[in-house]
This record gives C-alpha cells, sequence and structure tokens, in this order.
C-alpha cells in the first residue's frame, strides 16, 4: 500500500504531546517550562484534543496544570519533544493511517539517555492501534515539512550532519524520504538556524508550508541577525524551486524576529515554529509586543479563515524549541472499505 504524509492542515484526530522531563535541560527554568507546556496544551485543546504522555508518577502534575480539558496518560520517556521523537503519521489512498516509526537518537547524541524516546512512537502507535511502518534512518518531524502533495523541503545542515545517518549518502536519505513519507520531490535548503544548534537547522524554524504550493520563510530584516545572509539563500533556492505538481512557490516572508533574556542566557524565539490545529494556529510569541503582533499579522494573513493564538514561549525557546517542536498531529483516518 502506498502512503503519504498528510499536509499538518489536515484534519487532525488529536495532538500529541510530551510533559517536560529532563530537569538538568531545563535547570532553574524547570517549573516555567512546564507551565508553557500546559499553556500550549490548553491553547490547542481549544480546537481539537489534545493527549499529554507524561513520564510514570507525573502524571497527576500534568493533569494539575494542564487542567481538565487535556488528557494525560502516564508511559516511559526520556524528553518531551514529540515532533522529533513521536511518530509520523502516513496516510493510505483510501484513508487508512499508519505511523513511520523513524529511530531517534536525540539530535546526534546531545542528550542521555535516549533510548525510551527511541522506543516511544512503536510503543505509542501500539496503544493507538495504528499500523507501523518501521524505517532504519534516523529522522526528527521537526526536520521535514510536507505539502500533502508530494512535496517535502528539508534542509541540508540537519540531514546532511554526520551525527545522523553517516552511512547514508544524500541520495539514500532522499529515497527513504520518499519511500516512507509518499513525496516524490525533495526540496533542500542550505540552511537551518545558525543559533540553533540543539537540532543542527531544522527546517520547522526557517520555513513551513502553509498551502499547496506556498510557504512561509524566516526572512530577518536586520542585517545584524546571524541568519540575514542565510536565509536569502534558503529564500533564493524557494524561487527557483518547482513542487512536485510543476508549480512554482509562492513565498510569504516572516521578518520580525525577537530576543529575550532567559535564566542569563540571550534566546531567540522563533515565531514560524507554530502548530496548526484544526481552525487554529497557536504561535509561540515572546512577550515583546510589536515584534509579537507583526509576526502573528504574517502567519494570520498566511493561514487566513483560522483563529491565530499567541502563546508565551520564552523558556521552551530557551530548551531549544516552540510550540511546533512540542507537538505532534494525528490526522483523521477515514477508512472507504
Amino acid at each position: 500500500m502506498s502512503f503519504r504524509m498528510p499536509a499538518e492542515w489536515t484534519e487532525h484526530e488529536r495532538c500529541l504531546m510530551a510533559w517536560p522531563t529532563r530537569a538538568d535541560l531545563w535547570g532553574d527554568t524547570f517549573e516555567e517550562a512546564k507551565r508553557e507546556y500546559a499553556d500550549v496544551a490548553r491553547a490547542i485543546a481549544g480546537f481539537e484534543p489534545v493527549t499529554m504522555v507524561a513520564r510514570p508518577g507525573q502524571g497527576e502534575e500534568a493533569r494539575v496544570l494542564c487542567g481538565d480539558g487535556v488528557e494525560v496518560v502516564e508511559l516511559p520517556i526520556d524528553d518531551s519533544w514529540f515532533r522529533d521523537s513521536g511518530p509520523i503519521f502516513v496516510l493510505g489512498p483510501g484513508g487508512e493511517r499508519a505511523g513511520v516509526d523513524f529511530r531517534f537518537n536525540a539530535w546526534g547524541g546531545k542528550h542521555h539517555p535516549y533510548d525510551t524516546d527511541d522506543r516511544i512512537a512503536g510503543v505509542l502507535l501500539e496503544r493507538l492501534g495504528v499500523e507501523r511502518i518501521d524505517s532504519r534512518m534516523i529522522l526528527e518531524g521537526g526536520a521535514v515539512t510536507v505539502d500533502g502533495e508530494g512535496t517535502l523541503i528539508t534542509t541540508e545542515q540537519c540531514l546532511l550532519h554526520p551525527n545522523r545517518n553517516p552511512g547514508m549518502s544524500r541520495a539514500e536519505i532522499e529515497e527513504e524520504l520518499k519511500a516512507r513519507l509518499g513525496v516524490t520531490t525533495v526540496i533542500w535548503l542550505p540552511w537551518g538556524g545558525l543559533l540553533d544548534t540543539e537540532t543542527d537547522g531544522h527546517v520547522d524554524g526557517v520555513c513551513a508550508f502553509v498551502a499547496p504550493g506556498k510557504v512561509v520563510v524566516q526572512l530577518p530584516s536586520d542585517p545584524e541577525h546571524p541568519d540575514y545572509a542565510r536565509m536569502r539563500e534558503n529564500r533564493a533556492v524557494l524561487e527557483a524551486a518547482v513542487d512536485a505538481r510543476g508549480r512554482r512557490l509562492e513565498i510569504l516572508d516572516l521578518p520580525q524576529a525577537a530576543f529575550v533574556e532567559v535564566d542569563g542566557k540571550r534566546t531567540e524565539v522563533g515565531y514560524l515554529n507554530f502548530y496548526v490545529a484544526n481552525g487554529g494556529v497557536v504561535v509561540p510569541v515572546a512577550g515583546v509586543p510589536e515584534q509579537d503582533e507583526g509576526a502573528l499579522a504574517v502567519i494570520a494573513a498566511a493561514l487566513p479563515g483560522r483563529k491565530v493564538v499567541g502563546i508565551r514561549s520564552r523558556v521552551i525557546a530557551y530548551g531549544g524549541g516552540g510550540v511546533h517542536c512540542i507537538t505532534q498531529q494525528v490526522p483523521v483516518a477515514r477508512p472507504t472499505a
């Protein structure tokens, strides 16, 4: 059976999240991280069901902070970035649902242990009663964005990093993406974010499909921004690209950038790291009104007809990600038989 990864705006059955567990990652911000995760969960629950996975013994804390509108289940986990450790869901030609279980190595072995997170995709698929498709390739969900019509965008900075799949060539990686995610065209951007040392440059920090043939790209307006030139190189690649349907891409620029200080560390809150929910978009914001409001306006224009909700995510950014990084959508299955 031929499966394909649907676009993120496809109707969802639910959203999966994981409760913060790795205290050494968050340090003195650990309690605030939990509050921000709970805020994100409650915001998404306003649009679609949310299931929060908590480490055994931590479920009650998650329930209290998330409230009654969020389902909490206890399962063994190492960390709390389900975009990357969770399954990537795909749909068959008749609407059948499956989940691809790629390998996970904590972004090139940056955190230990990670063996439980490497297994969590299979555990979740079994719990949900969803067919598991195995892949031996290391891949995080934040490393790809798709249009649901055969096109995938990723970054060379991440997927070709030697700490992921050193035994695979670029062509072999591309073939596995096509085989497992049902795409026919892969667009390789040269760069992720320079400051994104945690994920080695995931695409969800620099570019996102928002409709077939339409992308939003991070394009900081300040020439002093570390990604000013790099993101313009990315945009040039997109300008020259053709998608799987033979279309030139419509490109919307997201020029806003916001830096805040969290626990003594200068931290960029990435507006592009948003979650598209049923009828809504949940966007990380920095608490810097001018930049926040400008970014929310760009995203609202890119995804018309959806309610845009900004959620303060300064500590999530400090931990290495954003709203997209801590979520994973489960598309609705519609088998025809």
